[in-house]
């Protein structure tokens, strides 16, 4: 019998709907919070929250980790930051949304030295917030498209938008 493929909703089983509006707070006021180089970020993330990042960006444990191994250093790669989150969908505990940062690339990021290029950094994010901070955080964050920007292709020529521009043909299935 092959498994199910819907109903695996484990992670919003005993989701408080009433939680709603202190949800949509809580990681509007945190990206404020960012983008103003804020270091009270224990005010909007428990110490044990985890950070889950796509390929490029890592996963951090907790609050330590998060602020070390990322809020820091994006801080030291790109400055004058501004950030926009262009849509956002909340239900309870939990608030996703998608935007991007713009900002200055002002110190190193992947190897690559401050190029003064202003840059976008995509990103998709979903929190789980509980008792009124954030206890889990996903992300995903388009690095290969900021390379892109200070002039390395990741995807060498190879990435898909080379199908779309006619450079290469894609396979028949």
């Amino acid at each position: 019998m092959k498994p199910a493929r819907y109903g695996r909703e484990i992670l919003t089983a005993d989701n408080d709907l009433t939680k709603t509006d202190e949800t949509l707070s809580v990681v509007k006021n945190m990206e404020k919070a960012l983008g103003e180089n804020a270091d009270n970020m224990a005010d909007y993330f428990h110490d044990d929250f985890r950070w889950m990042g796509n390929r490029g960006c890592g996963t951090k444990e907790d609050l330590k980790a998060f602020r070390e191994n990322w809020q820091l250093p994006i801080r030291a790669a790109f400055t004058d930051r501004q950030y926009y989150s262009q849509v956002w969908i909340t239900q309870g505990e939990w608030a996703s949304c998608f935007g991007h940062i713009e900002g200055t690339h002002s110190g190193t990021f992947m190897g690559i030295e401050a190029t003064g290029k202003r840059v976008t950094i995509p990103y998709t994010d979903f929190w789980h917030v509980k008792d009124g901070k954030i206890a889990d955080n996903w992300v995903s964050v388009d690095f290969a498209h900021v390379l892109h920007q200070l002039g390395r292709d990741v995807f060498d020529g190879n990435g898909w938008e080379a199908f779309d521009e006619g450079r290469l043909v894609p396979p028949k299935p």
